[in-house]
């Protein structure tokens, strides 16, 4: 079974860092992309950062430079740094991971996990 615990949210003066992690226990996260997602009041979730199976990166334009996504493989963690944090990064934070298993039939599943969000505020 997956399951994905997020912790690090908090509040904030803008300006500052917090560090975001998700830790995701089962034995998929090897193979697995895993994005933190977020958000905001009155807004739809938007991806702001995920990382691949193999380390590579993906940011929302709004958070580059200012976000770093990494993960360590013998944790099973990702995490999510954020500096330079503004008002506007106010939000509910989503652990996500992503992985795919393929039968010996040859169809491929797709599968699909969420944490249970962690609160970020930032305040001016």
């Amino acid at each position: 079974q997956v399951q994905l615990v997020e912790s690090g949210g908090g509040l904030v003066q803008a300006g500052g860092s917090l560090r975001l992690s998700c830790v995701v226990y089962g034995s998929i996260f090897s193979i697995a992309s895993v994005g933190w997602y977020r958000r905001a009041p009155g807004k739809p979730r938007e991806l702001a950062a995920q990382i691949t199976s193999e380390g590579s990166t993906n940011y929302a334009d709004s958070v580059k430079g200012r976000f770093t996504i990494s993960r360590d493989n013998a944790e099973n963690t990702v995490y999510l740094q954020m500096n330079s944090l503004k008002p506007e990064d106010t939000a509910v934070y989503y652990c996500n991971a992503q992985w795919k298993a393929a039968q010996p039939t040859g169809v491929v599943y797709e599968y699909d996990h969420w944490g249970q969000g962690t609160q970020v505020t930032v305040s001016s």
